[in-house]
């Protein structure tokens, strides 16, 4: 049986639409949605599929659903609108900002780095307690105490949680906010944008389960298996440090949703992320609402780290917060664009070349490293209708 697409197309976008319709037909798909903003307008905002692995919750217009690594790109954008405002110097010592950060020889540090993943900073050495990952204090105090992995600036490695405690922590060190509450004070809640880091109970009802991605195949990149092999790695202490975070159905949990994490647990719309991306593809402002300025747009766009990833099995490319098209794994054809995918399959990103911002968030994980072949279905048949 055919799909049910519900939402609105521009009729010039069809063709996203009938790749959306696939994605359902030959990948996968359970829930999903997708949207595009061009030069400030909608012109995809569709969805469709359930938002339960049981299939008795439809996917409806305001379903929310956790985005994982999504969330750093936004966290990123609140970085950013500190440093347009002269609230943050990214080549500042981080511990400017938050002075505890000076321990274990931190004490030049640039927040640069933290922005690159190449602070050395990518996990707790010490053992850290289950319940750790939802105490901010205990991740941020273990962070400051110790010394990097490898001398910053030398390598990069992807922050895979720390990313967003070390960002977050200079966020709140410099307003007085978590990086949740100013999320929504200075961002969602001017725009307008069902985005959220750290989310409210009355939420749960109409926030999509996630449903985990089968093992991979023969052949296929298996990050995990690398990972386990040593305990005593970065990348094993990356994802297995605090222990809890890896605990099966964890991201349903009220416990996940509630906190801030504001490198993986980010939940939001597809619709959100567009609108969000999509102001920073026309300049960074709309309505009215500037979000940033034109020339601290374009520093979102300048590559800091390129080539093999040091916990990672593949290569990376950054800017300052956000993921850049690499061969493989592409943000449409423009060599400007730059946004974040998470675990599983979501992805926000910004092309401002083409004004284009884009969105997509799903509940099915697939196994994919980078950019999910169902967004590269849909990134292409974008590009295809311009």
């Amino acid at each position: 049986m055919a799909v049910k697409i519900e939402g609105t197309c521009d009729p010039k976008f069809n063709r996203v639409k009938d790749v959306f319709a696939e994605n359902f037909e030959k990948r996968g798909e359970v829930g999903a949605a997708a949207a595009v903003m061009l030069d400030g307008k909608s012109v995809v905002d569709i969805w469709a599929g359930h938002a339960d692995r049981e299939k008795t919750r439809p996917w409806t217009r305001d379903t929310l659903v956790n985005v994982y690594s999504t969330t750093k790109g936004v966290t990123a954008i609140c970085a950013h609108r500190l440093a347009d405002k002269g609230l943050l110097d990214i080549d500042a010592p981080v511990a400017k900002y938050w002075p505890e950060f000076a321990q274990a020889g931190k004490d030049k540090l640039p927040v640069r780095y933290l922005l690159s993943h190449r602070a050395g900073m990518a996990a707790v050495r010490k053992p850290l307690d289950d319940d750790a990952l939802f105490k901010w204090d205990k991740m941020t105090t273990a962070l400051a105490e110790q010394e990097p992995w490898w001398e910053p600036g030398t390598k990069h490695g992807y922050h895979a949680l720390t990313f967003g405690h070390l960002v977050g922590e200079v966020i709140r060190r410099i307003t007085g906010k978590t990086p949740g509450t100013y999320l929504r004070d200075e961002l969602a809640g001017p725009l307008g944008l069902d985005l959220h880091i750290g989310l409210d109970a009355k939420d749960d009802a109409r926030t999509g389960d996630m449903i985990a991605m089968p093992p991979p195949g023969p052949g296929e990149p298996n990050l995990f298996a690398e990972v386990m092999k040593n305990p005593e790695s970065v990348a094993f202490k990356a994802f297995m440090n605090p222990p809890g975070g890896m605990r099966p159905g964890l991201v349903n949990t009220r416990e996940w949703r509630a906190a801030e994490i504001p490198a993986a647990n980010g939940h939001t719309t597809a619709r959100s992320l567009a609108k969000l991306y999509g102001v920073l593809a026309r300049g960074g402002e709309l309505d009215g609402v500037r979000v940033m300025s034109k020339e601290q747009v374009a520093k979102c766009s300048i590559e800091q780290s390129n080539g093999p990833d040091a916990l990672l099995v593949i290569n990376t490319r950054f800017s300052l917060g956000f993921m850049m098209s690499q061969p493989g794994a592409s943000l449409g054809p423009n060599a400007k664009s730059f946004g974040h995918p998470g675990a599983g399959g979501s992805l926000g990103y910004a092309d401002p070349e083409a004004k284009i911002g884009f969105g997509y968030t799903m509940n099915k994980m697939h196994a994919s490293l980078l950019i999910d072949p169902r967004a590269t279905a849909l990134i292409d048949a974008v590009y295809a209708s311009m």
